[in-house]
């Protein structure tokens, strides 16, 4: 059986209004900018990094920042039109890159026609059941005459009634034309935590009847991920159980935190275990992970545990070059900037170049991509895990210490000569169950016996 294809992906996430530059406000007569065509050349640096699968923020027509929406069958203007997104879409293809867009459902803009059409006419509007739990018998918190549901108290956000065919076939038909338009393999649920139950079923059978391998992920911060991910739903979703962990293990010299939490998904009784999650260190909605250490070395054994942990990794655009940025009280422009690709690859980043490194190992090794998962042995600033597919068996071995650190290790086997896929020319040899390793400060080893 031929895996699906997210299980070998590396995704490469895009937030397309800020890297490009746009407005924060849409003005809606202006004319169009075609700043997606910035993207092009991103497309390059994004294969040298070893990614195959790239994330795209927002694109269609919205408000502000593109989870406001306004129109779901026109790029935003602010990026260029619906033939600037095919082209893209068809130079990413052709270069071997699956395409995701952002899927916005559970919600539009307060500048959405429907609603609209609401604020005109009042109950007379033929769109009063397009959206959840109106109340013409209060006013709301932005003085219409009437009162609606918002998503999490932000009136700017108002929620869809997905349970109302009319506003399934318009979602519906809008999937259709992008996965005809533009080729698309796949669409991230913004808000997935939010939406209805029944319309993630019918989304994943109408996708899947169009294009059988498209991939369905969803934004889902709390609860059973089961409950999203599996066969009736989607496929899988985004792992913040796993998110603060990653990070914080290191921050705080405790590499006890991630490693509980990924026995807990992941182990013998791991209660993810047959699930490919989407992992991350940072993205659009969160600080940029650069600005969580004092010390930048730390982020190189950082990446190596994303890359080498069950799942799916993903690269949040500029955070190979180290590049930090923290949410403000009221904006996320800092997470979210315009960057200049040229200026970015004259500083010649050692940790693009350690990713590039991690890529290729992943791309490499079946049981990092597929294999089961084991911890080892585990201690404040040392954590090892065992990756194992069929014959080939992969053990990882963490050091977040500024010292180089030489370890014992117990393995389930008798013996053999393992090599580093990150350092091929070095091995080591293990006796009777028994290995000694090495391992560089801020660094690790992924240790091959096939």
């Amino acid at each position: 059986m031929v895996p699906h294809w997210t299980k070998e992906s590396i995704f490469y996430h895009i937030y397309p209004l800020g890297l490009c530059g746009a407005p924060e406000r849409n003005d809606l007569n202006s004319p169009i900018v075609f700043r997606l065509e910035k993207l092009i050349p991103w497309l390059d640096h994004i294969q040298s990094l070893g990614a195959n699968a790239i994330y795209l923020g927002p694109v269609f027509e919205s408000s502000s920042h593109g989870y406001d929406t306004i129109d779901y069958y026109h790029v935003d203007h602010r990026l260029g039109n619906n033939d600037t997104l095919r082209r893209f879409s068809e130079e990413a293809h052709q270069r071997g890159l699956r395409l995701v867009l952002d899927g916005v459902f559970n919600h539009v803009g307060r500048d959405f026609w429907a609603f609209k059409d609401v604020q005109q006419f009042g109950e007379n509007s033929n769109y009063c059941e397009w959206f959840h739990n109106l109340r013409f018998n209060e006013v709301s918190q932005m003085g219409d005459p009437f009162n609606y549901e918002s998503w999490q108290g932000h009136y700017r956000l108002v929620k869809l009634n997905l349970s109302h065919p009319d506003v399934r076939a318009h979602l519906l038909d809008a999937v259709a034309m992008w996965i005809e338009q533009f080729d698309i393999d796949g669409l991230r649920l913004d808000a997935a935590d939010s939406i209805d139950f029944d319309f993630l079923r019918t989304l994943n059978h109408f996708s899947k009847s169009k294009r059988p391998d498209f991939w369905l992920l969803g934004e889902v911060v709390h609860g059973n991920y089961r409950d999203w991910a599996n066969p009736q739903t989607l496929d899988s979703v985004t792992n913040y159980q796993c998110y603060k962990g990653l990070f914080s293990s290191l921050v705080e010299a405790n590499y006890f935190e991630i490693a509980y939490g990924l026995n807990r998904q992941f182990g013998a009784n791991g209660i993810y275990k047959d699930l490919d999650l989407y992992n991350f260190v940072d993205n659009h909605d969160v600080d940029r992970v650069a600005s969580k250490f004092e010390d930048p070395a730390l982020l190189y054994p950082l990446y190596l545990l994303l890359f080498a942990m069950p799942g799916i990794p993903s690269i949040y655009y500029g955070s190979e070059w180290g590049l930090k940025g923290e949410k403000g009280q009221w904006t996320d422009a800092l997470l979210r900037p315009e960057l200049d690709l040229s200026h970015l690859n004259n500083m010649k980043s050692d940790l693009a170049q350690a990713i590039q490194r991690l890529s290729e190992m992943r791309d490499c090794s079946q049981a990092i991509k597929f294999g089961d998962y084991q911890e080892l042995f585990v201690d404040h600033q040392q954590f090892v895990f065992l990756r194992q597919f069929e014959d080939q068996k992969v053990v990882i071995v963490l050091n977040s210490s500024s010292k180089s650190v030489d370890l014992t290790l117990n393995l389930p086997w008798e013996s053999g000569v393992l090599s580093d896929l990150l350092s091929p020319e070095e091995t080591f040899d293990l006796r009777h169950s028994k290995l000694t390793v090495s391992t560089p400060p801020a660094w690790g080893r992924v240790l091959s016996l096939e």
